[in-house]
């Protein structure tokens, strides 16, 4: 279970590095809604479980199973929404951590300050570490390793570990210097194919990424398919013979964990984010809208795997049973209550829904430089209520497959849609894709970017000099003017002015799409791209009702 907190100490870290949560104060609402929904869960379990040995296990209606809550936004579809996943992510998060310390503080056996001391200084070893680049392996295996024994023998539960060694792993976008090494060393590699070259290869490309990314996508099969699964069956143990209705009913503790899970959840999270927008605590506006996050609390009910982690650690014999009974009827309830309540939503009307996604922040700004029609290319409506901004190379494959739908997505937002065409020629892999891009930008001085931009993009395999000169000839442009213009590299600097742009955003790859000022994640085929571009039409005309209307 070390592992499984160590990939969400992991997943906590990406948010801060490159999330939402680059803005600080934006952790503040859903750290304020988790509490609200660990306190009042607590209360309640406490005013329905006897004192004494029974109220031992008040820790348990605290925490979220995170991939059971997140499975079941999945199941829903598209009735919840990425920031809605992030929300709810970071809030369980925070329930994780917390029911962590309480292990920590509340279940430990007695703290031994000498290998407490050591657990410390190990994490302290390994921020220097990272900071000096260093970037083998094993040593930070080895450390992790030092740093849970070193936690185990202090008498702190060992999951601590995982999760402070995971929130000490940065995340980053992959570095253009470094890919462009890892291309270097692939292309070695495909003109004499070595056992060496190969490993080498395989190194660079993979260390390329952030040692956030590369150990979670180690750990996400292990503690999915392995880890969690392995924990349930050897905890779980629930004895569904006889009469369980009546052993359930008949308990006040696994009365009191349902109470705590269910309804503890439901209305603690929604009155923790009330809360947290009010004036005197910042009055920051919610990420998600209010039924969005309502149908979302109820998913917080799902206590499974740390739950029973609380459970095994507080009880024995029928307190043990009772209280692993309760957890699985919480866990269903509240499993069964989400999706009731998320697919209940579309029975709302359907403007009352829209304003209420309407008051939510504005999304965080990935783009970091913004859209200026005096230098930028645009295309369709100048004034368009979505922009949609790429960053493309004429020479990858994917950016010209992409450009059909992009027209395509023009004539379907008609009026509304305006595109901006910004140049990450990737030259590592891509030797013709720079020249390309000067020639799109001499073309644009003689009045004709768009129409050398979609010849570029048509017949990808002729970009040498001599076809961007038949290009010109083509469209009727002065052809020693282009031809000098690219010779003397008249246009560089112009290009140059586009990666480096795309570099201050963190874009690494081609084609790379921005909505609204925010990087799209999703896929590049048309069916997925207008769905995107539908949701932030609807939000910009939302939003601009209620300013309209004083909302």
């Amino acid at each position: 279970m070390t592992l499984f907190f160590l990939l969400v100490g992991l997943e906590l870290r990406r948010e801060f590095d490159m999330g939402e949560f680059r803005e600080r104060r934006r952790v503040q609402v859903p750290v304020i809604a988790a509490l609200g929904g660990m306190l009042l869960p607590v209360a309640i379990f406490l005013a329905i479980t006897p004192a004494g040995e029974a109220a031992r296990g008040w820790a348990m209606v605290m925490a979220t199973d995170t991939a059971f809550a997140v499975g079941v936004l999945a199941l829903v579809g598209r009735r919840s929404s990425l920031r809605l996943r992030i929300f709810l992510l970071t809030l369980v998060i925070v329930d994780d951590v917390a029911a962590i310390s309480v292990i920590a503080v509340v279940y430990s056996t007695k703290v031994q300050p000498l290998a407490l001391v050591a657990g410390v200084a190990l994490l302290g070893a390994m921020v220097v570490l990272r900071r000096i680049g260093v970037g083998t392996s094993w040593v930070y295996v080895a450390l992790g390793l030092g740093i849970w024994l070193a936690a185990s023998a202090a008498g702190v539960h060992p999951t601590v570990a995982g999760v402070a060694v995971g929130l000490l792993t940065a995340a980053h976008p992959p570095r253009r210097a470094s890919l462009q090494e890892a291309t270097g060393v692939t292309r070695a590699f495909r003109q004499q194919p070595s056992p060496a070259l190969a490993a080498e290869a395989a190194r660079r490309i993979t260390m390329s990424l952030s040692p956030n990314e590369r150990l979670q996508h180690v750990l996400h099969p292990w503690t999915s398919f392995v880890i969690v699964p392995l924990f349930a069956l050897a905890n779980a143990g629930i004895d569904l013979s006889g009469d369980v209705f009546g052993r359930l009913f008949g308990s006040p503790l696994a009365i009191g964990v349902i109470a705590g899970l269910v309804v503890g959840k439901t209305l603690g999270i929604p009155a923790g984010a009330w809360l947290a927008t009010r004036s005197f605590l910042g009055g920051l506006p919610l990420a998600v809208g209010w039924p969005s996050l309502i149908a979302a609390s109820s998913v917080a009910g799902i206590g499974f795997t740390v739950s029973l982690l609380i459970a095994d650690l507080s009880y024995t014999g029928v307190l043990l049973e009772d209280a692993k009974l309760g957890i699985l009827a919480a866990s269903i309830v509240a499993a069964l209550l989400s999706i009731v309540m998320f697919y209940g939503m579309s029975s709302l009307p359907r403007d009352r829904l829209r304003r209420a996604e309407a008051r939510t922040s504005m999304p965080l700004v990935d783009l970091a430089v913004p859209v200026d029609a005096e230098v930028d290319h645009v295309r369709g409506a100048p004034d368009g209520t979505v922009t949609l901004v790429e960053y493309g190379d004429y020479e990858c494959p994917h950016c010209g497959a992409a450009a059909p739908v992009v027209l395509e997505l023009l004539q379907r937002f008609d009026g509304k849609l305006r595109f901006v065409w910004r140049h990450l020629p990737l030259p590592d892999v891509h030797p013709n894709a720079a020249l390309a891009a000067e020639a799109a930008e001499a073309a644009g001085a003689q009045g004709d970017f768009w129409g050398m931009h979609d010849r570029l993009l048509e017949d990808q395999d002729a970009l040498q000099l001599p076809d961007l000169v038949g290009r010109a000839h083509e469209l009727a442009l002065d052809e020693a003017a282009f031809e000098r213009d690219l010779r003397e590299g008249r246009f560089s600097e112009r290009v140059a002015h586009d990666v480096a742009s795309a570099e201050a955003a963190g874009v690494a790859g081609t084609p790379t799409f921005f909505i609204n000022d925010v990087q799209y994640r999703g896929a590049d085929d048309l069916e997925s791209l207008e769905s995107a571009i539908r949701t932030a039409l609807r939000m910009t005309d939302s939003r601009a009702d209620l300013a309209r209307d004083g909302g």
